[in-house]
């Protein structure tokens, strides 16, 4: 063994003794956490008080506890004493690292902080602590202080036990040493199986700037395929709730995906990050006040997705006040009365409906100013009136009959049925904003329920519904929200979320290429005006680091085609590889069972990706020549078969893409299936195989 190979063991041995000390310390802090909870339940203090500390403390155990298992550190930093002392500090560095020693500063960069004692230096820091910055931004050109920048290599699904640690490379950046990371190379490109990976080990420094963006700021990404954006969203909220954690639990952090199989796949994300508690969730889930139970046809959904569906509802909601509806007000006082002119009350009914507050708002508002008319009088009479008179005159019969005469309670079913049962209703709401072709695509089809309670409602109906809900009364809103795929948003939708986060930031992930609804953005600008950010930078991320050459260049033919303003992706990867297999009519399956074959005899995940009318021919066809196949909702499985309209968000080592021509003309005429077949074909990581027997479409 050469001094080299014997320094390099000597070094491993000790970063393996350093795990192991590493490993008694967390589980030691786990018992720890829920020792505190124990101490916790007998302090003195005020109810409320030990309410809040025990939930935080049996937060914090529930937290530890559930930490998923596997290595407890990536990274080290070796600092140099001062960053301008070059050569000779680098080789002070690299001869105590021979002769056994740690360098005088020498920090472990690793998911969570480790530490014997909150007040003793930690034996791990926080990926996303300051101090961990320089990990993923520090070059040759700017140290940024490190003398040596360290990556460890561990056994693909280590689940943490230090033998695992199998390799090791070290950057000398203090002497201007710079190479590629065969290591980061590795773990991008490692087999997909199961859900989504943290990538905290390989950030990028581009990916970085974004992740640790601040929280007020709200953030844009145009990601190509392979650029990891979803996971900078997910590291970004990581990164959030660890340095604001007051701020961001107080309000809440909101990841919003296209599809619960999509969610399923980013599910364990933010947990290997050491965060729980993070409710990941779909629009439709959030939105959701009945089932859906009706569909619409293409052009209906169309229209109700369309902004301007909200100015219709708008003036269908406030046409029920009417300030002249309830005349002449007497409000009982004992045995007085106080009387107040049909007059002062459409003054004060007129006055709340310029300030335009939420409806809900707005008829309270009017209560209280009618009090307040009753009391001035009342005051001039007798002098000043007490709270509990104040309360019996709020509560008086009259003044609310006459608020449901000038501002009626109303329910936004209340608003929404009439609205698409009645011809005339709808005419009078969308006069001048709708023309009399659009208004008959907006009115329900068939007999005209009895009342709302009765109505069957729609996907889109529920988000003209949520539109009525937001305008009675603002929601509960969210510290900071994650938008994934958010280029499918409508217009209505990104009102739905904006009212969510009227107080709070986001972050705005997807690509205009991969727009696949009927109302897909071609442009950010439209996008961010709609979601309440017009200001927000859009950032471009245009280097794939998932998505081998090959596969980026075929997808690249078709964006020409997409009418999207997209630069050209390109990748770092040139190790994929890309199979068009052309066969003949009739031939498809056992040419694609062929495929899947194939690709069992290497690693990694299998994925079968077709137009959704031929899934289940396919699946029976695998089934038929004994390859066990999973739909896309099972994670861990080696061979899914999955329709073209859930692929989105997922990816598979080796993808069979099957008959691209059926994957287009699944979308309809004037559809967007190019755009559906960019994403399919985007989902391979390392192989992509094309079996059609149609001309292909790029």
């Amino acid at each position: 063994m050469t001094s080299t190979d014997t320094a390099l063991q000597s070094a491993l041995d000790r970063e393996r003794a350093h795990h192991e000390h590493c490993r008694t310390v967390l589980a030691a802090m786990v018992e720890g956490a829920q020792e505190h909870v124990v101490t916790g339940e007998d302090v003195s203090a005020s109810g409320a008080d030990a309410e809040v500390l025990g939930y935080r403390l049996r937060s914090r155990a529930k937290e530890m506890r559930e930490l998923p298992p596997g290595p407890l550190f990536f990274g080290r930093l070796d600092f140099a004493e001062a960053a301008a002392e070059g050569e000779e500090e680098a080789g002070r560095a690299e001869e105590a690292e021979r002769e056994g020693q740690e360098s005088e500063r020498a920090l472990h960069i690793g998911r969570l902080r480790i530490t014997e004692h909150p007040a003793a230096p930690p034996l791990v820091v926080d990926w996303r602590a300051p101090v961990s910055r320089a990990f993923y931004q520090a070059t040759a050109g700017d140290p940024r202080g490190v003398a040596v920048r360290r990556r460890f290599g561990w056994a693909p699904g280590s689940r943490g036990e230090s033998a695992d640690l199998t390799g090791m490379e070290d950057e000398h950046l203090g002497r201007g040493e710079s190479r590629a990371s065969a290591i980061v190379a590795r773990e991008i490109e490692r087999p997909r199986v199961g859900p989504m990976r943290d990538i905290a080990a390989t950030i990028q420094p581009e990916q970085d700037d974004l992740v640790r963006a601040g929280l007020g700021t709200t953030v844009c990404v145009q990601g190509a395929p392979g650029t990891g954006k979803t996971a900078v969203g997910l590291h970004r909220a990581a990164y959030l709730l660890y340095t604001h954690p007051q701020r961001i639990q107080r309000g809440g952090l909101l990841i919003l995906g296209p599809n619960p199989t999509f969610l399923s796949y980013i599910a364990e994300v933010l947990p290997a990050l050491g965060e729980s508690g993070v409710r990941q969730s779909t629009l439709a889930r959030e939105i959701a006040r009945h089932p859906v139970t009706r569909t619409d046809d293409a052009r209906t959904a169309a229209l109700k997705h369309d902004a301007r569906t909200a100015e219709v509802l708008r003036r269908a909601l406030y046409a029920r006040v009417d300030p002249g509806a309830a005349g002449d007000l007497t409000v009982p006082d004992g045995s007085y009365r106080w009387r107040v002119p049909a007059d002062a009350l459409a003054r004060v009914v007129a006055d709340v409906r310029r300030e335009q507050p939420p409806y809900t708002v707005g008829r309270e508002r009017v209560r209280a100013r009618i009090v307040r008319y009753v009391q001035e009088r009342a005051e001039r009479r007798a002098g000043p009136r007490t709270n509990a008179w104040l309360r019996r005159v709020e509560r008086a019969r009259p003044i609310g009959a006459a608020l449901d005469a000038v501002w009626p309670r109303v329910r936004p079913e209340e608003v929404l049925a009439p609205l698409l049962a009645d011809p005339a209703e709808l005419a009078r709401a969308a006069d001048g904003v709708l023309d009399e072709e659009e208004q008959r695509a907006l009115l329900w089809t068939g007999r005209a329920p009895r009342s709302w309670k009765s109505a069957r409602w729609s996907a889109a109906d529920l988000v003209l519904l949520d539109e009525v809900a937001g305008l009675l009364e603002h929601p509960e809103g969210y510290g900071h929200i994650v938008v994934d795929e958010a280029q499918d948003l409508s217009p209505m939708e990104c009102r739905a979320i904006a009212r969510r986060s009227a107080f709070g930031s986001l972050t705005v992930l997807g690509d205009l290429a991969q727009g696949t609804t009927p109302w897909a953005a071609r442009s950010w600008p439209a996008v961010l005006a709609h979601l309440g950010r017009p200001d927000a930078a859009v950032v471009p991320l245009t280097t794939g680091f998932r998505v081998p050459q090959k596969v980026v260049g075929l997808a690249n033919r078709l964006l020409a085609r997409l009418d999207v303003d997209v630069p050209p992706a390109r990748s770092l990867r040139g190790d994929g590889e890309l199979t068009l297999r052309e066969v003949a009519p009739g031939a498809v399956p056992e040419a694609v069972v062929a495929a899947v074959r194939h690709a069992l005899a290497r690693e990694g995940s299998v994925g079968v990706v077709a137009a959704d009318p031929d899934v289940p021919g396919l699946r029976a066809a695998l089934d038929a020549a004994g390859v066990a196949a999973a739909g896309p909702e099972e994670l861990g499985a080696r061979v899914a078969v999955v329709p073209a309209s859930l692929v989105k968000g997922l990816e598979y080592d080796h993808v069979v893409a099957v008959e691209p021509a059926a994957i287009v003309a699944a979308e309809g005429p004037g559809g967007r299936g190019l755009h559906r077949l960019y994403v399919v074909l985007t989902r391979a990581v390392s192989r992509l195989d094309v079996v059609h027997a149609r001309p292909l479409p790029f």
